[in-house]
């Protein structure tokens, strides 16, 4: 079939489309990732004075609450989107996330309201967990349909841009008030900052969603089974391969992201401040490399690439991951860890694209964001708790081959998979953007 053609002013529309949709994928990682990197300098007001450490755990705790609630969000938000449309469920979720953190950045601390400061910590991340966990399938899906054909890969792959964007974000605003405020100022109340930051910049996103055109039509919305989760066990096959291949992809993603900055410290041996430039630079790198290979899955194919990561993964994770832990050099380790990312790329860059051409409209939202959802709180959620678990029992490099086996995993699953480029559901969708789809307009 061939390509449809639209004109410059569609093509306009679609790619202000994408940078809509994705700023407001930013400010939610932002959002959601500033809470684990000023967790030291507010812990103390949230909970009783004491041991540092147990107030971290705590802290961390809430965190880990805040990651369980996203299987929970990946279906209410699913079910929104295919029942009611993308864009409604783009602006609650971004205004959910708003909320947490303008919540968050005015909340008393336990020296004023007692044990109700910890509880209304909790309520605050519970929302934003609701929110996160639903942004991924709402945002993958809308970003996919919206993008043209024969450039699916290119577009879809700004969802990871900016997701990644949203952590260097965080790390770049604590980076500058740690240059501005002192220690004691950052503790008393510098670290409500980046929260209304994270609220300001969240309704800038919802204004630019509000004017998105929608993707779904209302056929689609009004089918009987649209949004459900009976609608969704009809497609049984492409959600058992999304949960197969989203394990492996999750686990290898947040191990050689948000667990490799202690992994150079506590095995390679590395100070922590150059271990924190190293990767920072390192998930710069990566982060440009997202549009690279999603134009090169439109060149090879989403099941090709799929299947090169499966295969690179197994191969690589062992032999990269014991090189890093006898690395010297910030530079060897820098390109060790590119290496890696490198990898990685071929599954993030196409990640939500890939599960949103496994399902039908009318519970593709739904089938992405709650496969998703399940598989990366089970596996990539418990990585950097299963690898310090494997440490502190000294067996550090189970976790080499415990992430192996997963890709593995991944592997068998992208290999059982049918191209996209022949059976997917995406390929004869191009939806019109105009009138004809809008939704509470």
């Amino acid at each position: 079939m061939s390509a449809v053609q639209f004109g410059p002013h569609d093509t306009r529309r679609r790619i202000f489309a994408i940078v809509a949709a994705s700023s407001g994928n930013l400010v939610e990682w932002f959002d959601f990732y500033i809470y684990s990197f000023c967790a030291i300098y507010f812990a103390h007001a949230f909970f009783p004075a004491g041991n540092a450490t147990t107030q971290l755990l705590n802290t961390a705790g809430v965190f880990a609450a805040g990651f369980l609630m996203r299987p929970i969000g990946g279906w209410l938000f699913g079910r929104i989107a295919d029942k009611r449309g993308r864009r409604t469920a783009m602006l609650i979720s971004v205004c959910m996330m708003c909320g947490g953190s303008l919540a968050i950045a005015v909340m008393p601390t336990y020296a004023t309201i007692g044990a109700a400061a910890p509880a209304l910590l909790l309520l605050a991340r519970l929302f934003q967990g609701l929110s996160v966990g639903g942004e991924y399938g709402t945002s993958a899906t809308y970003m996919s349909e919206v993008a043209l054909e024969g450039k699916r890969g290119f577009y879809a792959s700004f969802q990871y841009v900016t997701l990644i964007g949203g952590q260097l974000l965080a790390v770049l605003v604590l980076v500058i008030l740690q240059q501005l405020l002192t220690d004691g100022e950052l503790r008393a109340w510098g670290w409500r900052i980046p929260f209304v930051m994270g609220a300001i910049t969240a309704v800038v996103a919802l204004y630019l969603r509000r004017s998105l055109d929608e993707t779904s039509s209302a056929e689609t919305r009004k089918k009987k089974d649209a949004g459900t989760l009976r609608g969704l066990l009809e497609h049984k096959r492409a959600f058992i391969t999304v949960l197969g291949f989203t394990a492996g992809g999750s686990l290898i993603f947040y191990t050689f992201t948000t667990y490799m900055q202690k992994y150079l410290v506590n095995t390679a041996g590395m100070p922590a401040r150059t271990a924190s430039t190293v990767m920072t630079a390192a998930l710069f790198i990566y982060m440009l490399l997202q549009p690279v290979f999603g134009a090169l899955s439109d060149r090879i194919g989403r099941r090709t690439s799929m299947i090169w990561f499966g295969i690179l993964a197994t191969l690589g994770t062992v032999p990269i991951l014991h090189a890093l832990a006898g690395v010297t050099s910030p530079y060897s380790a820098f390109f060790l860890v590119i290496a890696a990312l490198a990898i990685v790329s071929l599954y993030t860059s196409i990640s939500g694209l890939i599960k949103s051409e496994m399902f039908p409209p009318e519970v593709r939202a739904l089938g992405v964001g709650f496969s998703y959802a399940i598989a990366n709180a089970l596996f990539g959620g418990s990585a950097e708790y299963v690898a310090l678990g494997l440490k502190a029992g000294g067996m550090e490099s189970s976790f080499y081959w415990y992430v192996t086996v997963m890709c593995a995993v991944a592997l068998f699953f992208s290999l059982r998979m049918p191209d996209p480029r022949r059976h997917g559901y995406l390929r004869d969708e191009v939806p019109p953007l105009g009138a004809a789809h809008s939704v509470g307009k």
